[in-house]
């Protein structure tokens, strides 16, 4: 065994002696200090420190210094503080009290009050004063008690901090009697200095003698484990005969050498706790733990292959692998379950199996314990631990068996199916056995959480993921790369494989999980067990075969849409029912495509999609899952998501004439757009991909954030550049109308005095008729080609730009309107309202400056002249004038430029 100096550094003594951590000096009282003050070390309750004497005034020399006067005559005085001095006062001379007044209220607290009233409402609760006085005395005498034990506790802390006062005066007095008088100034130096030194290599001496106790206490251990070993491989080597072939092995032998292994199991454990021990509380004595791991790790060695060869020579004697098959099945084939050798052990050998079992287990589970102290940090080391790689008593149980299947898989590699169905057979047939009789061991093991059924699926799983790995999907991979462009049939026969995995990944959960109640139905929170029983697990090594999957769905889902893309009627919504078209236009919770008037398009490629996404939905890592997610179904969308932008971008909507081909065509991709963001936020809040981001503590944006902002974006643009066309057009064909100011000049038949009814009957101006016509036909086909939630917004928008291209292109300044101008500007307008009353009640409610610009009109001259006036003098009321004339978008100054040259002449 090392020493301890060199397995740890920080156990030699240093070179000087001293210490680097800082103490604050403490006084010592020196002979000088000890002649001054004498000590009463007989008392046992007097502190040996010098006391400060204090200045005591007798009540005598008070009394001589104070006339005798009556009491009533003082003044109170505050209470003396500790050290202060008592002076004669003056006295001061008498006051007469204030005069009291007489109290109307009670002269009781007000607590009292509140208790009297709360006890006493009437004079009916009189007969209620004795149990109150009674309850009040017992919490008198509680209170009195509880003041008395404290008292108690108060003087039992000052007598021991008293006599602790006593003892360090007594070891203080006896370091300076020790030293002659003229070396007292050394007394201080020692107590900051060598004192602290002295006490740093006391604790040096204690670590080292606690050091030399565990190394010793760790060396007799690993003794005794080496040892044990040396006696395993010995009992190992006599059991053989002179020619190196092992015999039938003899169950008492076994007994004996099963019971030395555990013994060393033991040990292994014992070693193991202490080294956790150390690395919790002693992690500066890395070294030692160094040094035992790797003794310990010599003897695992040894151990872990002779435990797992004498395994295998057990099963071997009691008949394992049995045979695949019988050979009824091989010729009639039958259903015959193949008969289970660890069912048909008899008792003697059952012993001897379970034994051995629990033997191996034990070993695997300090092996786990090692690698999770070896790899975890400190403060997790008590985490409980997880068999990723399966239990080492069930993989040998399937290696004999996976050695036999492999000649099968080896003439059906063209024909997987038959791969998949025989894994299956066998891991049902023998799956009854393992339950009845490797379940109760693994639960005497102590193992928690371990399922025997789940490790036997896991076996077999690993069996089959590692020949695909090997024979499989190498091949594929190579074809895929070579033959790229012709890959039809192969794209196929991998689809095909991966649907084979998919259905084999579920039935296999089944088995593995029945019987088994889960607490989590939803999602699979434990993503280990989920990994070890998936054949799809063999993407998380390769991504390079996971990328070559993701392409052939997205390529072979194109190449099945290419026909509908191409078509033009997959891409329009047909009008079939004019009834159900009104009623989606008053709904705004939509919900199916017909509601939103998609193109079929849109259903296909949903359709599509969605099938990627259920096939990655089987992949058991996170990680893994989210990868092919973005390869393969979100590619996919944003495919044809680009393709509906650059259909909108071929299209010239803005020009002088409105296309309404072209108009129909963009509302049909704002619906499409709507429809796939409606669905895809819908799959964005399920709790599986939910789940795909609760990893991410740094993500706070959903997983199809990215894809619902492109369409929003979309909807948007093509949205403003349907407002925009509109508005041009409009602008285009009113040109020469708003221009036109000698309409509104005109002196005609006057018009003073108009109602409604006269507004109904007039013209509408031959130069706006026209583009009001336009602009009501845009309308109406936009209600019945676009969706009700973006035909509201899109409306709304064209009447906002209406009502501002009005306002600000007529030249206010320059005209001079009369009264039969006013009228047929209020007939115009009208005609433009008009063109929205179908969509709402009141249209003019959303032309808000041209419905101010026609109240304006609309005012008499006196209050025209009134408001002109004013404008200069008092802008605050003129603003609530305005306001009293419903005039609340229009300021000061615009209203005055259209009334300035108001021509109020007949």
């Amino acid at each position: 065994m090392l020493s301890p100096e060199l397995l740890d550094p920080s156990l030699r003594p240093s070179s000087h002696s001293t210490m680097d951590f800082p103490r604050t000096p403490r006084r010592v009282a020196t002979s000088r200090d000890t002649a001054q003050t004498p000590r009463r070390l007989n008392s046992s309750h007097e502190s040996d420190f010098p006391r400060t004497p204090l200045r005591r005034v007798s009540t005598s020399a008070l009394e001589s210094n104070f006339p005798r006067t009556p009491r009533s005559e003082f003044i109170r005085t505050p209470r003396r503080r500790s050290g202060e001095v008592d002076f004669p006062q003056t006295p001061r001379p008498r006051q007469n009290p204030p005069r009291q007044q007489p109290q109307t209220k009670s002269a009781l607290p007000h607590r009292l009050v509140v208790l009297l009233n709360d006890h006493f409402k009437s004079r009916d609760d009189l007969w209620k004063a004795t149990f109150l006085q009674s309850q009040i005395n017992g919490e008198c005498l509680a209170l009195e008690k509880a003041i008395t034990e404290l008292k108690e506790k108060v003087s039992q802390g000052c007598m021991q901090w008293r006599s602790r006062s006593e003892e360090f005066g007594r070891v203080a007095d006896g370091f300076g009697s020790m030293l002659p008088e003229s070396q007292g100034g050394n007394v201080e130096k020692m107590v900051r200095i060598e004192l602290p030194n002295l006490a740093k290599e006391v604790c040096r001496i204690q670590t080292i003698q606690l050091y030399a106790e565990k190394a010793l206490k760790l060396e007799v251990m690993v003794g005794n484990l080496e040892d044990s070993a040396s006696t395993i491989v010995r009992q190992t080597s006599t059991n053989k005969s002179f020619l190196g072939f092992q015999h039938v092995p003899n169950f008492n032998d076994s007994r004996r050498k099963q019971e030395k292994l555990l013994d060393a199991i033991n040990v292994m454990k014992e070693i193991e706790q202490e080294l956790i021990e150390m690395c919790t509380t002693r992690p500066e004595w890395s070294n030692l733990v160094k040094a035992v791991d790797s003794r310990v790790e010599n003897a695992l060695s040894i151990l872990r292959p002779q435990s797992l060869s004498d395994y295998r020579a057990l099963l071997a004697s009691l008949g394992w692998p049995p045979p695949l098959v019988t050979s009824q099945t091989e010729t009639i084939n039958q259903t015959q379950l193949v008969p289970n050798p660890l069912l048909l052990m008899d008792s003697t050998k059952r012993e001897i199996y379970s034994q051995s079992f629990l033997a191996l287990c034990a070993l695997q589970h300090v092996q786990s314990q090692r690698d999770v102290r070896q790899s975890m940090k400190e403060e997790k080391l008590q985490k409980s631990l997880s068999f990723e790689s399966g239990l080492w008593a069930i993989d040998e149980l399937v290696q004999p068996i996976a050695t036999r299947m492999e000649h099968h898989f080896a003439k059906w590699s063209s024909q997987p199916e038959f791969i998949f169905a025989l894994v299956f057979k066998i891991t049902k047939d023998f799956m009854d056995g393992v339950d009845d009789v490797l379940q109760p061991l693994i639960d005497k093991a102590r193992l928690s959480g371990l399922s025997a059924k789940e490790a036997w699926v896991s076996s077999m799983v690993k069996v089959l993921l590692g020949y695909l790995e090997k024979e499989i999907f190498p091949p594929l991979a190579n074809k895929f790369h070579e033959n790229k462009d012709e890959s039809i049939e192969f794209s196929s026969s991998w689809l095909n494989l991966i649907d084979l995995i998919i259905s084999f990944d579920k039935r296999m959960r089944v088995l593995s999980s029945s019987g088994i109640q889960k607490i989590t139905s939803l999602i699979d929170l434990n993503e280990t067990i989920s990994k070890s029983v998936s054949v799809l697990s063999v993407f998380d090594e390769h991504l390079d075969w996971l990328q070559i999957w993701a392409e052939i769905e997205v390529s072979v889902a194109q190449e099945k849409l290419k026909p509908e893309l191409e078509n033009e009627k997959c891409w329009s919504y047909e009008i079939k029912d004019q009834a159900k078209i009104e009623e989606h236009h008053q709904k705004f919770l939509l919900s199916t495509r017909e509601e939103y008037k998609a193109p079929p398009i849109v259903d296909a490629i949903l359709k599509n999609a969605s099938l990627m996404i259920e096939r990655g939905h089987a992949v058991p890592t996170k990680s893994t899952k989210i990868e092919f997610f973005r390869k393969s179904g979100v590619l996919f969308l944003n495919h044809f998501f680009v393709l509906l932008l650059q259909r909108c971008r071929d299209l010239e909507l803005i020009t002088s004439v409105i296309d309404e081909d072209a108009l129909v065509t963009i509302a049909g991709s704002i619906n499409a757009a709507r429809y796939f963001e409606s669905v895809i936020s819908e799959w964005d809040e399920d709790i599986s991909f939910m789940d795909l981001n609760s990893g991410d503590r740094n993500k706070t944006r959903s997983f199809f954030s990215d894809e619902v902002l492109f369409l929003v974006k979309l909807e948007t643009d093509c949205l403003e550049e349907i407002m925009s066309a509109i508005l041009l057009e409009f602008e285009a064909l009113s040109y020469d109308y708003i221009q036109n100011i000698d309409q509104w000049e005109d002196e005609g038949e006057p018009k003073i005095d108009f109602s409604e009814d006269d507004l109904e009957n007039g013209t509408v101006s031959l130069g706006f008729m026209e583009a009001l016509e336009i602009l009501r036909d845009r309308i109406l086909k936009l209600k019945d080609s676009l969706n009700s939630k973006d035909f509201f917004d899109l409306w709304r928008s064209v009447a906002e730009g209406l009502d501002y291209f009005i306002f600000s292109s007529i030249p206010w300044i320059d005209v001079r309107f009369s009264n039969s101008g006013v009228y047929q500007f209020r007939v115009d307008m009208r005609a433009v309202f008009l063109v929205f009353k179908p969509l709402c009640a009141r249209p003019e409610a959303f032309f808000p400056f041209v419905s101010d610009c026609l109240r304006l009109l609309s005012m008499n001259k006196e209050d025209v002249d009134w408001f002109l006036r004013e404008l200069t003098k008092n802008e605050c009321r003129l603003k609530e004038w305005m306001h009293q004339k419903n005039l609340y978008h229009v300021n000061g100054s615009q209203a005055k430029m259209i009334l300035v040259d108001r021509n109020f002449e007949e």
